[in-house]
């Protein structure tokens, strides 16, 4: 608990580091590069497409007559821009997240090994690919459980719970294996993984419900359409400063575990040395340790 606990306020404090608020802040930028490359390729071609769709309902044609009428206005000509950008905006989003999540996570961690644990040894003991990978198939596994409990939500109390607990589950497995990638060796990484389960797996729940929040501003700024372009980047700054804070978290708990677990295996080596020189010595059969054993003459 003390290092759970401990880990969870040093995670708060580095959030309000300049560099962590600066990385928060790429996918914002990322999202302006990413529409302004999308507006000049593909707008006009979008919107006529999007323009001959809505003509081309035969169920809508009479309601686009009434209300062209109400407001002496083309109807489906003032519709296709906006739908062409609320159907693009999730794309942009998704790409603008997955990019920075991506970027984000090993800056952090060395964020954290530089500042805490600067003589901690780096093992790497994972591969940048393998990484990649595994956490590609882990979020894959993530998705099938997701859709396979969709009828469970339909029962009021688990839709609060199941979503949050994949999605925990998810983030404990993936961001505690980047935060060890680079300094514990496999055989470390799978020990700190099996001994902090628990807390590592109430961590990454405690950040699927904070992941949560931000979709609350999201599905704000859908329903005030007005305030789409203000609360939607709103929105993406939250969840990009959910995923700091998570990297942040797991990073500083997963080294100080690394770091005592090496500091417990050092001491228990440093205690067996005096054991075998006292054996040593009242054995003359044992030899001492490092003291090297010579044939019978």
């Amino acid at each position: 608990m003390r290092l759970l606990l401990d880990s969870f306020w040093r995670a708060v404090a580095y959030c309000m580091r300049p560099r962590v608020i600066v990385l928060s802040l790429m996918p914002l930028a990322l999202m302006v590069v990413l529409a302004a490359a999308f507006g000049y390729l593909y707008w006009e071609a979008s919107v006529a497409w999007m323009r001959e769709a809505l003509d081309a309902w035969p169920l809508l044609s009479s309601f686009w007559g009434w209300i062209g009428g109400l407001f002496s206005s083309d109807v489906p000509a003032l519709l296709a821009p906006l739908v062409v950008v609320f159907a693009a905006t999730p794309l942009i989003v998704l790409v603008s997240l997955l990019i920075v999540a991506g970027l984000m996570a090993p800056p952090l961690t060395r964020l954290v090994a530089e500042r805490r644990f600067p003589a901690l040894e780096q093992k790497k003991g994972a591969s940048f690919i393998g990484s990649v990978a595994r956490s590609l198939g882990l979020t894959l596994l993530a998705l099938v459980a997701l859709v396979v409990s969709m009828p469970l939500w339909l029962i009021p109390p688990l839709v609060l719970i199941l979503p949050p607990l994949i999605w925990g589950w998810l983030t404990y497995r993936v961001m505690s294996f980047d935060a060890l990638a680079e300094h514990a060796s496999p055989e470390e990484r799978a020990t700190v993984l099996r001994t902090h389960r628990l807390p590592l797996l109430a961590i990454g729940v405690l950040c699927g419900y904070l992941g949560a929040a931000p979709s609350i501003v999201w599905a704000s700024g859908l329903l005030f359409a007005a305030a789409f372009f203000v609360l939607v980047p709103l929105a993406i700054w939250i969840y990009t400063l959910v995923f700091a804070f998570s990297a942040l978290w797991f990073s500083h708990y997963a080294l100080d575990a690394l770091a005592q677990l090496r500091a417990q295996r050092a001491a228990a080596a440093l205690g067996a040395a005096p054991d075998a020189a006292a054996l040593a010595a009242a054995d003359p059969a044992v030899p001492a340790l490092g003291t090297p054993s010579l044939p019978p003459s």
